[in-house]
């Protein structure tokens, strides 16, 4: 009997990507982050960032491993057409907290998969949440938490920043990092079997 074993790259060292693919059964091979420049072109629209660095992540992983499935992705937090930074310190993060405080914001989470024969599928999941008003004693808590680091828009939404969450509409795993439901259908649609 000759069973196929398909191997899956995550081209991503984070955490809660890898946490998140594991809650649906799917485990990668390897884990091979890739290291491009993250930084907007001029006048780039937060959807087009988010796409355009998950694919760039999967093209440069793909290289490095013929023959396995490549996944990407990359999250990018938008006020209107504003995309917000991972902040390097706390004045930054600082300045994110206050653009989301009391407003709604989009998480833009694109997800690229290369097949091993080439082939690819490239998606954009738009989740919408909306911040209740912080108070300064709220916004300094959190800053002090040092949550902030390593985020998207400086919040992480699956730590104590669910608190500042009024409502959210979409993939609530998309905000987490990686949307699940739309992953595992690309994943399917290129003959992944896990």
């Amino acid at each position: 009997m000759n069973t196929k074993i398909d191997r899956l790259v995550l081209a991503s060292a984070s955490p809660r990507r890898l946490d998140l693919l594991r809650q649906i059964g799917i485990v990668p091979h390897a884990i091979d982050p890739a290291h491009i420049d993250e930084q907007p072109k001029r006048d780039e629209l937060p959807q087009g960032l988010a796409k355009r660095l998950a694919l760039a992540k999967a093209k440069e992983v793909a290289k490095r491993h013929p023959g396995a499935f490549v996944l990407a992705a990359d999250t990018v937090v938008a006020c209107g057409r504003r995309a917000l930074p991972k902040p390097l310190d706390e004045a930054a993060a600082g300045e994110c907290l206050d653009l989301l405080s009391g407003r709604r914001h989009r998480v833009l989470g694109g997800v690229a998969v290369i097949a091993p024969d080439g082939r690819s599928a490239l998606r954009l999941v738009v989740t919408s949440v909306a911040f209740k008003r912080l108070t300064d004693a709220e916004r300094r808590a959190y800053l002090q938490s040092g949550e902030w680091r390593d985020r998207a828009g400086g919040y992480a939404i699956q730590g104590v920043a669910a608190r500042f969450v009024a409502s959210i509409n979409g993939s609530y795993s998309n905000v987490v990092g990686l949307p699940l439901f739309e992953t595992a259908q690309m994943l399917a649609g290129l003959g992944f079997a896990p």
